[in-house]
């Protein structure tokens, strides 16, 4: 597969029907241009890894945005299904195994080498909209931007350092849990990892998200706190939910992260849809673009320069 420049609105890998580049999209994309020269958080182990969006989800409660209703949104706790004797559990291995297959198997991924998607981010609560997009690199590159009525929120890791710019904090540096989170969603072959990569992992049981079954596997994050939850669908294998801590510039909360529509894009398979819920606000994504093998600079993904 080859590597090619990529012009959102042509060239679609995968879209949704009838998906064309917006005056949103060519928005952002100035923008971007502006503070990092790029065309390119949350969601927490979307497909095989962690895209760390989640800390500009949580920005976005507490930022400045015109406009923002003051109403919160409800989310359904899920339904906990029939306990299952731990003798009947599947083993962490074999969860991983299935995932990993029904997700395109590493061979797959590893005939990637970026991967960049554009959609938009709604906040039903507040009558919300904007445009969400994630620009990513092997082997450990990423960079993710929001615009919500003109406030602009942007997070990046270049392989070593990880920052964030937004309205409420400005431009800064990552450090301690906050940047491990980073550096770990940052690995473009995080899935295929994750036995190395967490301290512990074990199968907790059975529950239901919706009408589907799913195996609970808590996993030890290296930085200590609270252990990632992840919910595998027991029938397709796919991951349906990740239940983490997220770190930023206000402290530490709990971010809930969904995952659905999942598509085949060049032999892998991406949702396109993710829920994020962060306190009693949920945001909704649904990408319409996904690319492959897209030829970003890593300028792209380094600290933009202070204005």
């Amino acid at each position: 597969m080859s590597r090619r420049r990529i012009e959102y609105g042509k060239d679609v890998a995968a879209t949704n029907d009838g998906s064309e580049a917006s005056n949103t999209t060519r928005a952002l994309i100035a923008v971007l241009h502006w503070g990092v020269s790029v065309i390119h958080n949350s969601t927490y182990l979307a497909m095989r890894r962690d895209v760390p969006i989640a800390a500009i989800i949580a920005l976005l409660l507490v930022a400045p945005i015109a406009g923002r209703g003051q109403s919160p949104a409800q989310t359904d706790a899920p339904a906990t299904g029939k306990p299952a004797s731990s003798a009947t559990y599947p083993k962490v291995g074999e969860i991983l195994d299935r995932y990993e297959k029904a997700i395109g198997g590493r061979d797959a991924w590893e005939k990637l080498t970026s991967q960049a998607m554009m959609g938009t981010i709604e906040v039903p609560s507040a009558d919300l909209s904007g445009t969400v997009m994630v620009h990513e690199k092997a082997p450990n590159k990423f960079m993710t931007a929001v615009i919500i009525n003109g406030a602009v929120f942007q997070q990046g890791f270049d392989g070593i350092q990880g920052w964030t710019d937004d309205p409420k904090n400005g431009l800064r540096e990552q450090t301690g849990p906050e940047l491990a989170e980073s550096k770990r969603g940052a690995d473009f072959l995080h899935a295929f990892k994750m036995r190395r990569v967490y301290t512990s992992m074990v199968v907790t049981g059975v529950e239901k998200i919706g009408d589907r079954d799913t195996w609970v596997i808590e996993a030890g994050v290296p930085e200590g706190g609270d252990p990632t939850k992840m919910y595998f669908d027991a029938k397709t294998g796919f991951l349906l939910r990740v239940v983490s801590q997220n770190h930023d510039a206000d402290g530490v909360s709990e971010s809930r992260d969904e995952f659905d529509d999942y598509r085949d894009v060049d032999g892998v398979k991406v949702p396109f849809v993710w829920r994020q819920a962060n306190g009693d606000t949920t945001y909704v994504l649904t990408f319409s673009e996904v690319h492959h093998n897209v030829d970003l600079s890593d300028s792209e993904f380094a600290k933009p320069a202070v204005q």
